[in-house]
């Protein structure tokens, strides 16, 4: 701060026009400038992390839908029910005595199972992808920071139990597999795009992870500049 001499008259206080009050201390414009431009790469990470989890959702759904889990010859198996096509040699796998068309799931735990917990994954997966579009949408830093945080351990969740389902399925097929009477068995694309949903829910997880601390979230200085004409007593 300056002051300055006004004719025949007291000092008088003027201020600099390159004081600035800003974020707890004097920064350059540069800095100023950079701490915005770290907000937006977190904003950018966490939009990301957004789309991944509306592309878990969707790939969840499809995966659950689908009895294209495992396949045989005109045969085919998922977590809710089995198809049998036309002509398909007889006897049918595990024995089943069927016509052909779509029938309801074998009733074998592993399946019920691994249903259940891939529900599990598409709920946990549908609450934080909605957490994560509020967070997006609130203007307050520090419910960003909550609704984020709450997110990331939601999506943990998700993918856990939907690799508990992925890996429970084929282990457990395996030590039936004698009694299917097939000998050669494919996993289907269904379940390819169970990982294909876990990959993007790692991914998601990895954005929220990358999340700062409240205050670098959606840091932005407010400056005010003092004009000295406004300020200064004019002779």
């Amino acid at each position: 701060m300056n002051r300055g001499i006004t004719n025949g008259g007291p000092l008088q206080p003027r201020l600099n026009s390159n004081h600035v009050y800003g974020y707890g201390s004097q920064q350059q414009p540069q800095q100023r400038f950079a701490g915005l431009e770290v907000g937006l790469e977190v904003v950018e990470e966490n939009v990301i992390a957004f789309i991944c989890g509306i592309i878990g959702i969707f790939l969840l759904t499809l995966c659950l839908a689908s009895s294209h889990w495992l396949t045989t010859e005109k045969f085919r198996q998922g977590l809710w029910e089995f198809c049998v096509e036309k002509n398909a040699p007889r006897p049918l796998p595990f024995d089943l005595n069927v016509e052909p068309g779509c029938h309801w799931g074998r009733d074998v735990g592993y399946i019920k199972l691994a249903g259940i917990f891939c529900l599990f994954g598409l709920a946990f997966d549908f609450v934080a992808t909605i957490m994560t579009g509020f967070g997006l949408c609130s203007k307050d830093p520090r419910m960003k920071y909550t609704l984020y945080r709450f997110a990331l351990y939601v999506m943990v969740g998700a993918l856990v139990v939907l690799l508990i389902a992925l890996v429970i399925y084929p282990a457990q097929f395996a030590a039936e597999i004698n009694e299917s009477l097939r000998n050669e068995w494919e996993f289907g694309w269904a379940y390819g795009v169970g990982w294909g949903a876990a990959i993007f829910l790692f991914g998601s997880i990895l954005l929220l992870l990358c999340d700062k601390e409240t205050e670098e979230i959606y840091y932005k200085e407010r400056t005010i500049i003092h004009n000295p004409s406004v300020n200064e007593i004019k002779a």
